[in-house]
């Protein structure tokens, strides 16, 4: 599933392609993804136009000249391509195409359908509230995940996968973040001491950062907005590398292999206590 970094960065390419402009036409060419459309969703949409584009967490929100937003999460396979308004045949898993005025076509391909689209108004209660402060925002400082976390008896690689404590963190960046800041994926997270949580904020910072810049990761599906893959791969110290000698400190054990929650975490037992 793309992360925070992926996200980001389709974000960014859809915003070059579709803010300030209108939507001429959309076609809807199925009736559901992960769960139905909503009514009328096309409809809805067509001559609309496009305020704003955010990201929050995982979610991309499209802002609409009538009050309305657009949510959007790519699910697992999910794929946001930007090219030209042209006649050449749809994909089979091409499932929503977006055309503005400005002569650009978006597409949303999704072979596995487990992407979301929906509609609420701006001035609802927003759907995802519950989520907890973006990582490159102002308010997450290390007093703030201190605070989130304090009463977390679970290891601190689960408790940073959980979108409530913080926003848009997978596994990927989740254990990357941890080999960096040296702190042990299996320790209980309200064990995890003040001055270690004071490495770990920037590290989450810098990896993100680092992977937005890259493109993000392209393990299987992910592909920025022009189609090409996101090379942030190549920089990975631990994540899918075990086996291989540790980047840093260069153990005769190399990196290892764990399960959490149904997940894999990569680590170094000697790096990282």
């Amino acid at each position: 599933m793309p992360e925070l970094p992926e996200v980001e960065t389709v974000r960014r390419g859809l915003e070059i392609a579709m803010a300030g402009h209108t939507l001429i036409k959309v076609q809807q060419r199925r009736p559901d993804l992960r769960r139905p459309f909503p009514p009328f969703f096309a409809d809805r949409l067509t001559g609309r136009k496009i305020v704003a584009l955010r990201r929050r967490a995982k979610y991309l929100t499209i802002d609409l000249d009538d009050g309305n937003v657009l949510l959007i999460h790519l699910g697992m396979s999910g794929r946001m391509l930007v090219g030209p308004i042209s006649e050449a045949p749809f994909d089979k898993h091409d499932h929503v195409v977006f055309d503005t005025s400005n002569g650009q076509r978006v597409i949303f391909n999704d072979p596995r359908r487990f992407g979301v689209m929906d509609l609420f108004e701006a001035k609802d209660s927003h759907p995802l509230q519950h989520i907890g402060p973006e990582p490159l925002g102002e308010d997450f400082t290390a007093k703030a995940l201190a605070a989130r976390i304090k009463d977390k008896i679970s290891p601190i690689k689960v408790v940073l996968l959980d979108q409530s404590v913080v926003a848009g963190i997978g596994n990927i960046y989740a254990s990357e973040a941890l080999f960096r800041a040296g702190i042990a994926p299996d320790r209980a997270a309200c064990d995890i001491k003040k001055k270690e949580i004071e490495k770990l904020v920037p590290a989450v910072k810098q990896v993100l950062e680092e992977a937005i810049a890259a493109g993000g990761s392209s393990l299987k599906d992910h592909r920025q907005t022009n189609g090409e893959l996101g090379y942030f791969q190549h920089s990975f110290k631990v994540y899918d590398r075990e086996g291989l000698p540790c980047p840093d400190c260069r153990c005769k054990e190399g990196i290892r292999r764990m399960t959490q929650g149904g997940r894999s975490t990569f680590y170094c037992a000697s790096k990282q206590r």
